[in-house]
């Protein structure tokens, strides 16, 4: 079958996914298979891991020492410097969940480990920024039943399910099927960070608080609208912003008090659009908080309105 006349299609049904191949006339459902999760199918994950989750490999069956005796399945370190734990449910009857949560219990007991391993691995600059504020665990499996979805929804932790399904050797799906977010700081470190003077750098929390009702209402407009972009769209509190985020981040927000505004980084190709001073510049070669090449700067109404565009299309690529 050639790929000119072979496209794809997938339609949500009942909380599956089903795939379709599509050749001229002729329409055939692709079955999935999701049985058991196979050393080789951690391995693949392992190896694409950025292009699967947006996370950087740290580490596979990463040893948590004879105290603890157990092994860490995958550990990484997401696109917002937060660190990672996946761990994969091989079949029904295992409990992956509990099995995650006392392994992420054990990281932010072992923060200096972990910070050598980043050190060691990505270098100083990546280990000295390391955020704390939002640490995940991740759990793949074949299906899920509902009282995992359940069990997650009582955790104050962040933890996200993902299903997969293997259609032929060629096609491989992830499906995010449930998102918690910690609320509170019972286990979230929000402290905040030295800046180059010397003096306290405020969280993106503490901006957000000392803004004022403009652009505290400014904010809301925005957050607002990213959410109802889709049931997928998740929003973390880190150190220095907001991110929004479907499995990837398509915005982070950053809250500026003193000069009135709000910076929004996008994952837009600035140069397949038309720059505007004072609104959207190129960042790609300017360091900043958060992810994205296209950053867009939002003071009123109007700015928003013309930010939206950009943002429904940040989100459907991520």
């Amino acid at each position: 079958m050639s790929k000119d006349n072979e496209k794809y299609l997938g339609v949500e049904h009942m909380g599956d996914i089903k795939l379709f191949s599509i050749n001229q006339d002729t329409v055939e459902e692709l079955i999935g298979s999701a049985v058991t999760i196979e050393k080789s199918l951690q391995t693949l994950i392992e190896k694409h891991l950025d292009a699967f989750l947006g996370v950087r490999f740290l580490a596979s069956e990463y040893s948590t020492g004879k105290t603890h005796a157990g092994r860490i399945d995958t550990l990484g370190l997401d696109e917002n410097n937060c660190p990672v734990i996946i761990e994969y449910k091989r079949s029904m009857n295992e409990n992956v969940i509990n099995q995650g949560l006392f392994y992420l219990d054990w990281l932010l007991d072992h923060k200096g480990e972990f910070t050598l391993l980043v050190l060691e691995t990505f270098g100083k600059d990546v280990s000295d920024n390391i955020d704390w504020s939002s640490p995940r665990l991740l759990c793949i499996a074949g299906s899920f039943t509902k009282y995992d979805s359940h069990a997650v929804q009582q955790i104050n932790r962040n933890i996200e399910l993902y299903q997969y399904k293997k259609y032929g050797d060629s096609l491989f799906m992830l499906d995010l099927v449930n998102a918690t977010t910690a609320q509170g700081n019972e286990h979230i470190e929000l402290d905040s960070s030295v800046g180059k003077k010397g003096g306290k750098s405020k969280t993106a929390s503490e901006l957000l608080d000392k803004a004022n009702t403009d652009l505290t209402d400014l904010f809301e407009h925005l957050r607002s609208f990213m959410l109802a972009l889709g049931d997928d769209v998740q929003m973390k509190t880190l150190k220095h912003y907001f991110a929004f985020k479907r499995i990837k981040n398509f915005a982070c927000v950053e809250v500026i008090p003193g000069k009135q505004k709000l910076l929004a980084y996008l994952k837009v190709n600035p140069d397949e659009i038309a720059l505007e001073e004072g609104f959207s510049r190129d960042v790609r070669n300017i360091g900043h908080y958060g992810t994205g090449d296209l950053e867009v700067t939002i003071q009123n109404e109007e700015d928003m309105e013309k930010a939206k565009k950009l943002i429904v299309r940040s989100y459907d690529l991520s």
